[in-house]
C-alpha cells in the first residue's frame, strides 16, 4: 500500500520523573533525510534515535523529529562538602580572632556561607533508561506520524486508479479511432482512384498497398500495446507493500513517451484531443506522485 511523504505524528507522557515530548513531520524529498533535535543535556540520545528510526520503514521525504524533554524530580542533585577549603576558611578566621582579640564564634552556619564550601553537581543520568523512555514515547508518535502517511496514501491510490482508468478509455478510443480511419482512408482511396481513371480498371492490389503504406505510417499498435502494459504494471506496482515513488516516476516517464509518440503519428483532431486528455491526466498522477513514499 502506498504512502504519502507528508505526515504528522505528536505524542508526549511523564515516565520515570521525565516529562517527555516527540513530535514528527515530514514533507517532500527526493531521497530520505533525517534530522533529530534533542536537548542539549541529552545529546547522547541523538545518534541512538537516529539508528532506531533508520529502521522504521522510513524511506523517502525530509523527516524532522523534535524531542523536548523535562526532568520532574530533582533528587538525584549531589552536595559535596568542600573539607579542605572550609578548613582554610577555619583557620584562617581563628587568626583573625587570635591576632585581633576577637570572640572566635565560629560555627558550620558560618562557615557554610563561604563561596564553594558546598559542591552542587547533577548525578549522571541513566543513559539507558532515559533512551528506552524516549523511544517509547518516539513509538506513539510514530504510529500517528505513519498512520497520517496511510491514509494520505490511500486518498491518492484512489484517485491515481480513476486517472489510469481514465487514460485506459481513452486509449480503447484512440485503438478504435485508428483502425475506424485506415477503413475509411481506403474507401476513399478506391473511390478517388475510381474518379479520376473512370474506364481504366483498377488495381484491388494497388490500393490496398497504398492503404498498407498509410496504415504503416500512422499504426500505433505498438504504442498502444506497450501503453496497456505500463498502466497494467503501474497497478501492479500501487499495490506493492513497499517504496513506490521512484518506480512509479519511471514508469511514468515511459507512459509519457508512448502518448507523445502516438501524437506525433495523429493527423485527426479527434485523435490529437484524446492525446492531449491523457496527457492532462498523466500530468496530475505526476503530481500525486511527487508526494509517494
Amino acid at each position: 500500500m502506498i504512502r504519502s511523504m507528508t505526515g504528522f505524528g505528536r505524542a508526549s507522557e511523564i515516565i520515570d520523573s521525565y516529562d517527555i515530548s516527540v513530535e514528527i513531520r515530514s514533507v517532500n524529498h527526493r531521497y530520505l533525510e533525517l534530522s533529530v533535535r534533542v536537548p542539549r543535556s541529552y545529546s547522547f540520545l541523538e545518534e541512538e534515535l537516529r539508528k532506531y528510526l533508520m529502521g522504521c520503514s522510513l524511506n523517502r521525504g525530509k523527516v524532522e523529529v523534535t524531542v523536548q524533554l523535562w526532568q520532574l524530580d530533582k533528587s538525584d542533585v549531589v552536595v559535596e562538602a568542600n573539607i579542605p577549603l572550609a578548613s582554610g576558611y577555619m583557620e584562617s578566621m581563628k587568626q583573625i580572632s587570635e591576632q585581633l582579640g576577637l570572640r572566635a564564634d565560629i560555627g558550620v552556619s558560618t562557615i557554610s556561607r563561604f563561596p564553594d564550601v558546598f559542591n552542587i553537581t547533577a548525578a549522571k543520568p541513566d543513559e539507558d533508561s532515559i533512551f528506552t523512555a524516549t523511544k517509547t514515547v518516539l513509538d506513539r508518535a510514530l504510529e500517528g506520524f505513519l498512520s497520517m502517511k496511510k491514509s494520505e496514501g490511500t486518498g491518492m491510490l484512489e484517485d491515481i486508479h480513476e486517472k489510469l482508468d481514465f487514460i485506459e478509455k481513452k486509449v480503447d478510443l484512440i485503438d478504435l479511432s485508428v483502425q475506424e480511419q485506415l477503413e475509411e482512408y481506403r474507401l476513399k482511396l478506391t473511390t478517388r482512384m475510381r474518379e479520376m481513371l473512370e474506364s481504366i480498371e483498377i488495381d484491388d492490389n494497388r490500393i490496398l498497398l497504398e492503404a498498407a503504406l498509410l496504415a504503416d505510417r500512422s499504426a500505433v499498435d505498438e504504442e498502444i500495446v506497450r501503453l496497456k502494459s505500463h498502466i497494467k504494471q503501474f497497478r501492479e506496482i500501487l499495490e506493492a507493500d513497499e517504496a513506490v515513488g521512484r518506480k512509479l516516476d519511471f514508469l511514468l516517464q515511459e507512459l509519457n513517451r508512448e502518448i507523445n509518440t502516438i501524437g506525433s503519428k495523429s493527423n485527426d483532431f479527434a485523435l490529437a484531443s484524446m492525446v492531449v486528455d491523457i496527457k492532462a491526466a498523466t500530468e496530475k498522477i505526476r503530481e500525486q506522485i511527487q508526494n509517494i513514499e
